[in-house]
């Protein structure tokens, strides 16, 4: 891209938001008697799409960000320490969330205070895939890293789930390995190995500095992920070599084919974005969106699932479900456009009360 930004990472991000949305409407929203139709079906198979995509693109911009302040600070700890400091903040904020819904709608048992969320599983592993960025000096070295772990993560799913050994762990540990009923929404394995995934292109993507190599990079991505596609659905077809495992939760199957959309909606979106960009569509809503998604997720749980809503839960037709969608999906939007305005203003206010800086001899 022209722009030392890549656009249309902010613009595949921004899809995962509207994926999110369209996941929790449809959940909350849709009547019991549509739920039993095809069309929710598939509408809640696309939602299932929006966790892996926000988990990869972490692990996409990890890598970037890392590799620019190595390159403005000249420094590889400073760039490990920036990458670990915002996998803590996410992972402090995960409980924050938790506590913000326990006092917006509550009625809910104190545990669900700790209960493990996407948040609870995107912070540590942008901390540990910080630390291996550390470790690792040149590109081959980090992409095999990542790609090992990634994979590590999700042949290791199955074994996990149904070791005894997790059951001497502590309580809480547990839910952070396996489900427990209410108390994980996600677990580690398989769903870090998602931001592990991510970093393996984003450690690619990081060192190109000249458009031909991006889209030759964009043209293999693409090549990969339908190689990984096509290995999944051939390898879910072959008996598995797990004596408990299921294709939609646990196999490493699904997550290669999940991995390897994702890689294809990656090179689809850089293509789109390239043909945008020469028509002199700029689309900066878009990217103001994938920009502001973790504030999306923040305000929109509430939201669709919280007390303010509550007239349209389980009471819309499925069609009604999807214009209500469009119209909350703008809603955010003008939500994000305030919240810009009063941080602009705020940091206005702020430097204006500071005064300039004295002049140095």
């Amino acid at each position: 891209m022209s722009g030392r930004r890549r656009l249309y990472i902010d613009w595949a991000r921004a899809l995962a938001v509207f994926v999110m949305i369209e996941a929790h409407t449809v959940d909350a929203w849709t009547r019991i008697a549509d739920r039993r139709t095809l069309a929710f079906r598939d509408a809640m198979m696309l939602g299932g799409f929006a966790a892996p995509m926000f988990l990869w693109l972490a692990g996409v911009s990890l890598a970037l960000s890392a590799a620019s302040v190595q390159r403005r600070e000249g420094n590889r700890t400073a760039a490990v320490d920036a990458v670990c400091r915002r996998g803590l903040e996410i992972f402090v904020l995960a409980f924050l969330f938790r506590l913000q819904s326990f006092i917006v709608t509550p009625g809910g048992p104190p545990v669900s205070l700790f209960r493990v969320d996407i948040l609870n599983i995107m912070g540590p592993s942008i901390v540990a895939a910080g630390l291996v960025w550390g470790l690792s000096r040149t590109t081959g070295g980090l992409v095999v890293s990542y790609t090992a772990i990634a994979t590590a993560f999700a042949m290791l799913t199955p074994i996990v789930r149904a070791s005894a050994l997790v059951n001497e762990l502590p309580t809480w540990v547990q839910w952070y390995l396996r489900p427990a009923g209410d108390v994980t929404t996600f677990t580690a394995l398989p769903w870090a190995g998602f931001v592990f995934a991510g970093a393996a292109v984003g450690a690619l993507l990081a060192p190109i500095r000249e458009a031909t190599s991006e889209r030759r990079l964009q043209l293999w991505l693409a090549a990969a992920g339908a190689v990984l596609v096509a290995g999944g659905f051939y390898a879910a077809t072959l008996p598995t070599i797990y004596r408990n495992s299921s294709f939609w939760s646990s196999s490493p199957t699904y997550f290669a084919i999940r991995v390897g959309i994702l890689m294809l909606a990656l090179a689809a979106i850089y293509a789109l974005a390239l043909l945008a960009e020469r028509q002199g569509m700029e689309l900066p809503q878009l990217a103001r969106f994938g920009r502001n998604s973790l504030f999306v997720y923040w305000i929109h749980v509430e939201l669709v699932y919280g007390y303010l809503s509550w007239p349209l839960h389980g009471r819309l037709p499925l069609w009604g479900t999807f214009v209500a969608y469009g119209l909350f999906t703008a809603l955010m939007y003008r939500a994000i456009v305030l919240k810009d305005r009063f941080v602009a203003r705020w940091a206005s206010r702020h430097t204006a009360t500071r005064g300039p800086r004295p002049a140095t001899a």
